[in-house]
């Protein structure tokens, strides 16, 4: 059917549907769905399947519950169990086009979020020819918590496993499996830094970039363990898959509220408690001291920042500083240092919208920006009527000049020590040479 493209993959044939500057395949299982055995398993291949599969609709989500009212992005709950699945939106469906490729991870604290957003609708990045791929992954308990009797670390898993259905099949699309840029925002950037800094998903993207990055700090061995004893501690049911592998996915997360729940027996662990960790196989070292330090992922351009107020409608600028801002500029300095490929930008345009964020360049409020979506379902609520569209064409620009080409263009030289270069997302972007540095002197004295 015109209407209806239909492209092979290594598992099977799967049809999809036109849109104005392509096509989108949504919901094509890369992995096997993670229930029964499989539950805190490794990703493993799906079933083949012979005839094709309609990806017409976005496939199960990890994310069980609906978000709360407040929340900046709509993130629809999908149910099903195959929720190691991914969506293709291209320029090119079926042709050897080799195009760059952009392959999008979610936020949402490591415990939320879902693909099937609006807000990562890829339809701009076809219209610029780029082919987007974003995918769902486990989350919570299930992608992160220390079990005794499973792999640790099961999400960062499933991202790889993700990549590597792209590196096997994204040619089918139109895109080429050597020009992959790995990118997301919140968790989802923090997913990118990770990445970065393990040592097997190394060859399947060459690119990086990282949004409002943030990792659970301290992130070593260590801290996952203690993670691992407070779950026990405070619901009674040992950290083992045996013991949670047949629960109802309510039970679960009811399991998991009690663990992230305040107390002062969770005082000394970080912030984010189910999210990856060191554990000195898959994830060898903790991910900032390897960027920073390391050697692993210093070849890969990155293109990381963060916006300015993040979490101020909720703890102030220090907690913003201390969970994005200055670990992020710790990177980029470290980078700088070494002469490594990095660009630093700030997005600093205030909201108008009503509401706590008001005046604010608060978290998530680049998101419809980067991805030129500023008529999507909940911009306005969070980005006010009319969001400056220069804003987006600059934003939006820079990142796909960046995935194909591994630069975001002569506005925007890379971030160095002799002139440490920042591109300030205002409604009119600029330019502007250590913008940081009240900051960047204070936090390193």
């Amino acid at each position: 059917m015109p209407g209806h493209p239909t492209l092979p993959t290594t598992h099977g044939p799967v049809r999809g549907a036109r849109h104005a500057h392509g096509a989108r395949f949504l919901g094509i299982p890369y992995a096997a769905p993670p229930v029964g055995d499989l539950r805190f398993a490794p990703p493993t291949a799906p079933t083949p399947w012979h005839r094709p599969l309609d990806a017409v609709a976005y496939g199960p989500t990890a994310q069980r519950r609906r978000t709360g009212e407040g929340a900046t992005i709509p993130e629809p709950s999908v149910p099903g169990d195959g929720i190691l699945n991914l969506n293709v939106f291209t320029p090119a469906p079926g042709t050897a086009a080799g195009l760059p490729v952009l392959v999008w991870i979610h936020g949402g604290s490591y415990v939320a979020g879902s693909a099937a957003s609006p807000w990562y609708d890829g339809a701009a990045f076809s219209r610029d020819g780029v082919v987007l791929v974003s995918l769902g992954y486990r989350l919570g308990v299930e992608g992160f918590l220390h079990l005794d009797d499973a792999p640790d670390n099961r999400g960062v898993r499933d991202w790889i496993a993700a990549l590597q259905w792209v590196r096997d099949n994204i040619a089918a699309f139109g895109g080429d499996p050597a020009k992959v840029t790995v990118g997301g925002q919140s968790a989802g950037g923090g997913a990118v830094q990770t990445l970065m800094a393990t040592p097997a998903a190394h060859g399947l993207f060459r690119g990086a970039i990282a949004l409002s990055a943030s990792l659970m700090e301290p992130q070593g061995r260590r801290a996952g363990l203690a993670v691992s004893e407070l779950f026990t501690r405070r619901t009674g049911v040992p950290a083992t898959a045996a013991a949670l592998r047949d629960l109802t996915d309510e039970r679960v997360l009811a399991l998991q509220d009690a663990t992230s729940a305040p107390g002062p027996d969770r005082a000394e662990l970080p912030g984010l408690l189910l999210a990856p960790f060191a554990d000195g196989e898959l994830v060898p070292r903790p991910v900032l001291g390897e960027l920073t330090e390391g050697g692993l992922g210093a070849n890969v351009p990155l293109l990381l920042g963060f916006t300015r107020q993040e979490f101020n409608s909720f703890g102030g600028q220090e907690l913003t500083d201390l969970v994005f801002r200055r670990p992020n500029l710790a990177i980029a300095e470290a980078r700088a240092a070494r002469g490594r490929p990095t660009w630093l930008y700030e997005f600093r345009w205030p909201s108008p919208a009503p509401g706590s964020g008001r005046g604010l360049a608060f978290h998530c409020l680049d998101l419809p920006f980067a991805f030129d979506l500023l008529d999507a379902e909940g911009v306005a609520a969070a980005a006010g009527r009319n969001p400056p569209r220069r804003l987006a064409d600059a934003l939006h620009a820079a990142l796909v000049a960046f995935v194909r080409d591994l630069d975001p263009g002569e506005a925007w030289p890379r971030y160095t020590r002799d002139r440490r270069a920042v591109r300030l997302w205002e409604a009119a972007p600029r330019l502007m040479d250590d913008p940081l540095r009240p900051e960047r002197e204070a936090w390193s004295s």
